[in-house]
């Protein structure tokens, strides 16, 4: 699998990154197991979790997993702290709660580092310069390489990144950003990616199926084993299961029947390889789904192709995103 440079850093990553968001939850430990084996062994080196999933499970899944199965070195292993289940706080960045987190996900992953780390959310109640002193700690102390932000909004992923670069005696610098982007959600094209470019930030996808939608299985109803089915996430599908939504899959399914490839083929390729895009994180239930993913790695959609998905999924950016000319 190719290997792409994660913003302006050393560090490369494999250009499709493996989600572990059900590990633990609706994929059992031989699955994941199969899942990784089948990742490491297509060329993927990114692998991408949260102390949140599963309530830690997921984490523990994986350091179950590392050395004997797949060597450690050869993994990108990237986590995210900060969510927190408190309904009357979402999200804690402060510096106590983001280290103890970190300590604690090294501990469930067996392992003395990450190689990237994400403050998972924005968190409002915390002052960004506390967050980002914890960024700055845990490079220094080596728990981890690299340092990201994970569903900021463009003005807060700007004002991290300048207050880092502003900061006297600041090392660290933002690697990397993760948001949800795919044919069915590009808000992040507003301001994020552009900002995201401007800074040198890698932007790590997520949902890049459009949270399985984009894969066609909705077309004539929910199945009983998806995620639509499931009373846990059914609610984290309804969003694209749209009139909206529905004519965009039917582009992605004439294109692939054109091209004789699969509708994950193409959601997939045309993500990828947007300007600014390092590596989609696809989640899988099963390996087979995985491997429907990994086939991606050998195709390159067509321009004319490309321009037609970007036309049937184009949001609408109006003022004050067009020039002044255009309106």
């Amino acid at each position: 699998m190719e290997q792409r440079h994660l913003g302006r850093t050393g560090l490369r990553v494999s250009r499709l990154g493996l989600g572990t968001l059900g590990w633990a939850r609706d994929t059992r430990e031989r699955d994941a197991a199969d899942q990784l084996k089948a990742f490491w062994e297509a060329g993927g080196t990114l692998v991408d979790t949260a102390d949140v999933y599963a309530d830690g499970g997921a984490e523990y899944q994986l350091g179950r997993l590392l050395g004997g199965l797949v060597p450690r070195r050869d993994l990108v292993i990237a986590t995210k702290a900060g969510s927190v289940p408190d309904p009357d706080r979402r999200f804690d960045a402060s510096r106590g709660h983001l280290l103890s987190a970190l300590d604690a996900s090294l501990e469930r992953l067996g392992t003395d580092h990450v190689d990237l780390w994400h403050v998972h959310a924005f968190d409002p109640t915390t002052p960004l310069d506390e967050t980002l002193q914890a960024l700055d700690i845990a490079v220094s102390t080596g728990r981890t390489r690299y340092v990201g932000v994970s569903d900021f909004c463009g003005w807060q992923l700007a004002k991290a990144a300048t207050w880092q670069l502003a900061a006297p005696g600041t090392r660290t610098r933002l690697a990397s950003t993760q948001l949800e982007y795919s044919l069915l959600q590009r808000g992040v094209e507003r301001e994020v990616l552009p900002a995201a470019l401007d800074l040198g930030i890698g932007l790590l996808p997520s949902s890049p199926l459009g949270r399985g939608v984009l894969t066609g299985k909705y077309r004539h109803g929910t199945p009983p084993d998806s995620r639509g089915a499931s009373p846990h996430l059914a609610p984290f599908v309804a969003p694209y299961l749209d009139d909206t939504a529905r004519s965009i899959v039917d582009a992605v399914t004439t294109a692939a029947d054109g091209l004789a490839v699969t509708p994950v083929q193409v959601a997939l390729a045309w993500l990828r390889d947007r300007p600014g895009v390092v590596a989609p994180i696809v989640g899988a239930r099963t390996a087979q789904q995985l491997d429907a993913a990994l086939s991606v790695e050998g195709l390159s959609l067509p321009q004319e192709i490309c321009q037609a998905l970007d036309d049937v999924s184009a949001p609408v950016h109006r003022y004050p995103d067009q020039d002044w000319s255009e309106l």
